[in-house]
């Protein structure tokens, strides 16, 4: 191996891409495999039923592990952006506010949402019995959300600081459209407007992460 290759500091970068690597992909395989189910999975409608459904049911352990793997990629990243933001604005909270939606997604997967309205199929229309591991599946999907939102006002802060004010722009209008989009979820009652905005804003979070996550990568150093 070459003396390049080797030096401490050479390697400590390579390990800083790969983990934002993990973040530029965590968001298209999440979205990836819950459209595939979405679109394949028998009684699920895409308009009504919000992807946490789609950890019920036999099939139920694709979301299950959907939501476990993203989970640690998302965790992984958060350790990758501690280490490119560091030193400066936003090195502290950007890192533990993208860790902590990574963990809320791991409560995720070990507390399914309740079946309700039709899905899976045969399942009674109508909102369903609520139950504990529903309500944590809620509570702490709620936590992880806000988290992000308030992960996107911390890295627009940096960007603005660095003078990079489309960045910055953009990160700011990620965080605004994605809290609206579950704020809308979270009092719309299954109305189809609220769903299909959130599904918006899911694709519109992790494209974020995913290009923030891209950008520092490149500039990593």
């Amino acid at each position: 191996m070459s003396q390049t290759l080797s030096h401490p500091a050479t390697r400590t970068i390579s390990a800083t891409r790969a983990l934002l690597g993990l973040g530029v992909a965590a968001g298209p395989v999440y979205v990836t495999v819950a459209l595939a189910q979405a679109l394949t999975r028998e009684g699920f409608d895409l308009v009504r039923h919000p992807w946490s459904f789609l950890a019920n049911g036999d099939l139920g352990w694709i979301q299950t592990a959907n939501f476990a793997v993203t989970a640690l990629a998302t965790i992984a990243c958060a350790v990758g952006l501690r280490r490119a933001l560091s030193p400066g604005r936003g090195a502290r909270w950007a890192p533990r506010l993208v860790g902590a939606f990574g963990a809320s997604m791991i409560g995720a997967a070990v507390f399914p949402a309740d079946p309700a309205m039709g899905f899976p199929a045969g399942t009674p229309e109508g909102p369903g019995v609520v139950t504990t591991s529903g309500m944590l599946h809620m509570a702490v999907g709620g936590v992880g959300f806000l988290c992000m939102v308030a992960a996107c006002f911390a890295v627009a802060a940096r960007f603005a600081a660095e003078g990079r004010g489309g960045w910055a722009v953009y990160s700011r209008v990620t965080g605004v459209l994605f809290l609206g989009a579950f704020l809308g979820i979270a009092t719309g009652g299954g109305v189809a407007w609220a769903n299909l905005a959130f599904v918006a804003g899911i694709v519109a979070i992790w494209t974020w992460l995913s290009l923030v996550s891209r950008d520092l990568a490149r500039t990593a150093a």
